[in-house]
């Protein structure tokens, strides 16, 4: 199995060789296939753009590696939900997650019913957010607030004006500095009256 690895230090002054050392014994002792170390030093976990992250992530979608393995959850992902979405997309691409110190492997049944798991949880998050932005937009309506973009103040007037000079409807619409579809249903509207 081809691996990659990824190592994290938050400041300039730390060193990964801990984690590194680790993680290449760990590769010998299964008999992986170390094809690439990612070492990010000097950046918090709280980056949402990490340089050599950045890298892994890219070498994944063009499946570089079979597996990724870490020494810990909290030196890859920066949050739970930036740890459930690189899970899931490790799994959609078929790459394997392996997290050392948690001794968490996707590769083994075990493992693999943990990120199952892993994945029902951040379902179940993102849709109890649905639900709860979906029941504000229902309660922002029921007590009369306005949603969406305010209607335009355009006059129909002015707008067959501008037509009857002989300028098109996206010349109008410049002029007027709206778009295309308010003028065009301005002029539905008042060919209707």
């Amino acid at each position: 199995m081809r691996i990659g690895i990824y190592a994290r230090v938050s400041t300039k002054d730390q060193s990964c060789e801990l984690q590194v050392r680790d993680l290449r014994a760990y590769c010998t002792a299964r008999g992986f296939d170390l094809v690439r170390e990612y070492v990010d030093v000097g950046q918090s976990g709280a980056k949402d753009s990490r340089p050599e992250l950045n890298k892994l992530m890219d070498d994944a979608r063009k499946r570089q590696f079979d597996a990724i393995v870490v020494w810990r959850f909290d030196r890859f992902a920066r949050s739970t939900k930036h740890l459930l979405s690189a899970l899931e997309e490790f799994r959609s691409l078929g790459i394997q997650f392996i997290s050392y110190q948690e001794n968490i492997d996707t590769t083994t049944p075990l493992g693999a019913a943990l990120f199952t798991i892993i994945s029902a949880v951040a379902q179940l998050e993102r849709d109890l957010i649905r639900e709860r932005v979906t029941a504000g937009i229902r309660n922002a309506r029921a007590n009369g607030k306005k949603l969406g973009r305010p209607k335009s103040g355009v006059d129909r007037e002015r707008i067959l004006e501008l037509k009857a000079q002989g300028q098109s409807l996206r010349q109008i619409a410049a002029t007027l500095g709206v778009g295309y579809g308010t003028v065009r249903a301005r002029l539905l509207i008042s060919h209707k009256s």
